[in-house]
């Protein structure tokens, strides 16, 4: 049974929420317990990070798919899996989430509840690895989603871990993370200044990889159906 809109949509707000405190939070301590080595620092973030991702896609995508990312909405909603009507909810609940999440991170460290980071990200090296690290995140999205439906969190989880680190910007390829870690000037930030375009990069990189796989995956529209009314009949109302 399919469920409504505005527990899908909380649903959407809570992950993202507690993907960015996993986020944030993670940075924080890494640096902290690091002692200045920051590819310790960097490398408890990505645990975390990949870790906490698989565990939030399997704990809501029966509920809401699990997108957490408005480039994922999105490339759905082209793709027939989620309607337009309902794509301003689900970002709208994405980007309020991602910010409450960075409050919880900073509340729980210690830190402003807001400040704006001085963490420079710009540069188009950072540009081009945004714009892969999310077409690489949609295509294997994109890819799961035709026969191993239930290996997408593992999946998506795995690939973000790497692409901490084969990516030079460290792999946002989310434009609701994006802005959120704006607000936060810790580890994981990145200045107000570099955000718009991460975002453009990341918008481009979904883009680019829905339009590849719309071609070597021909039946993605009706896989996005199914796979949605499958994570429908799972849950109850």
């Amino acid at each position: 049974m399919r469920v409504d809109l505005p527990r899908r949509a909380a649903a959407e707000g809570l992950g993202t929420a507690l993907l960015l405190a996993t986020v944030v939070g993670s940075g924080i301590m890494g640096e902290r317990l690091a002692g200045g080595n920051v590819a310790m620092a960097l490398l408890a973030n990505t645990i975390a990070t990949g870790a906490g991702l698989v565990a939030l896609i399997l704990t809501f995508g029966p509920t809401s798919g699990a997108h957490f990312n408005p480039a994922v909405t999105l490339a759905d909603a082209t793709q027939g899996g989620l309607p337009w009507r309902e794509v301003p909810a689900y970002i709208l609940a994405q980007v309020g989430g991602a910010f409450v999440g960075v409050i919880v991170a900073h509340v729980m460290f210690g830190e402003a509840v807001l400040s704006a980071s001085e963490h420079a990200r710009g540069g188009l090296a950072q540009l081009v690895s945004e714009f892969v690290a999310t077409f690489g995140l949609m295509a294997v999205i994109w890819g799961c989603a035709r026969r191993r439906t239930a290996a997408v969190p593992f999946a998506v989880g795995a690939y973000i871990t790497a692409a901490y680190w084969f990516t030079s910007s460290t792999s946002f390829a989310n434009p609701a993370v994006t802005m959120a870690r704006a607000a936060s000037n810790t580890f994981a930030g990145i200045r107000p200044v570099d955000v718009p375009g991460f975002v453009i990069a990341q918008l481009l990189g979904a883009a680019a990889a829905t339009v590849a796989f719309r071609w070597l995956v021909p039946a993605l529209p009706a896989v996005a159906d199914r796979v949605i009314d499958r994570r429908e009949e799972d849950v109850t109302p």
